[in-house]
């Protein structure tokens, strides 16, 4: 199982629980769960504190409803382990995640290529927004339309209410001007919208002192490395890939982290997670391509369609916060 497999085998559980006698009749199923990656020092992979949600209407205590949701979920293929923890947290522990897995399995192919369209076309929508908004709202409020219209099937009629957003310092005067669209947009969407934007001149640098540059690199990174392998006559091949424990963990937590920026309104959750995938696939981008009088094997084109992915998945992150992903730097 997936991470991103996760939400809908919850709503399964709950949805069979309440047909069962297990949960009251009044319970509510939701139509759409959350599920997170716990934080350091948690317990388990993935947590989700739906048991909350649907004890409202089930007339009982939410680590009652946890209970009966966990002996169901844990009898779920590919879950290795269910918990629960606190009033009603929900934990589970999942397998490794595999290159195929990750790459065969609709995680790259669906969900991330929507993105990189759907953000795509609406790439100028905040130039194009309400000029009563001040700057950064409008900037934060069309990212979070953007997040909510992929995890809406593409309806553009998604309202977004969000919490108050801080503005651009006055100090910092016109950050656009300064620093350019896109490093503005960054700084603006990689705090909580109630936190004041720090702007510096680390934006404009091009070294990994730059959280901004090393993204858009490593996605120029791994467009460089498909042409490169395409003139050594190979191409990427889902395979199993060894050592990459940190790169197939970002990617597959891709989904889950689109579904709860999008459900918090935090853009912030999203580029957090482009730097970790970043960060991932400029370690692992030495492994790639044949070194010295090495042939392209099985491996090599394993690895490529790894970073390939790690690619699209940059790509389409970008888009959705309104930045540009460029092929080269």
């Amino acid at each position: 199982m997936n991470p991103a497999d996760l939400p809908r085998a919850v709503v399964r559980a709950v949805r069979c629980a309440v047909a069962d006698g297990e949960l009251a009749a009044g319970a509510v199923v939701p139509e759409r769960v959350v599920v997170e990656r716990t934080r350091p020092g948690g317990v388990g992979d993935y947590a989700t504190p739906v048991a909350f949600q649907v004890a409202k209407g089930a007339g009982v205590r939410p680590h009652a409803v946890a209970q009966v949701l966990a002996r169901r979920l844990v009898q779920e293929p590919g879950i290795e382990d269910v918990e629960v923890t606190g009033p009603g947290f929900l934990c589970f522990v999942l397998p490794a995640p595999t290159a195929p897995d990750v790459i065969s399995r609709g995680i790259i192919d669906d969900i991330v290529i929507r993105d990189t369209r759907g953000g795509a076309a609406l790439l100028q929508a905040a130039d194009a927004a309400d000029p009563a908004l001040e700057l950064r709202e409008r900037v934060v409020r069309d990212c979070v339309l953007r997040l909510l219209r992929t995890q809406d099937g593409g309806n553009t009629d998604t309202h977004a209410p969000i919490a108050p957003v801080a503005p651009v310092a006055k100090r910092d005067g016109d950050v656009i001007a300064r620093y350019g669209r896109d490093a503005a947009a960054w700084a603006m969407l990689a705090v909580p919208a109630k936190e004041t934007p720090a702007f510096g001149e680390v934006l404009l640098l091009q070294s990994e002192a730059s959280e901004f540059f090393r993204v858009r690199y490593a996605h120029a990174r791994a467009r460089d490395l498909v042409r490169n392998a395409a003139q050594l006559g190979f191409g990427p091949e889902a395979g199993d890939v060894d050592n990459a424990g940190a790169l197939l963990r970002a990617l597959a937590d891709h989904p889950l982290v689109l579904e709860a920026a999008a459900h918090h309104r935090a853009p912030e959750r999203l580029v957090r997670q482009l730097v970790e995938v970043a960060d991932a696939l400029l370690d692992f981008q030495y492994r790639v391509l044949p070194k010295g009088d090495e042939k392209p094997s099985a491996a090599h084109r394993a690895r490529l369609a790894l970073a390939e992915a790690a690619g699209t998945v940059l790509a389409g992150g970008l888009a959705l916060l309104g930045i540009d992903a460029p092929t080269r730097l």
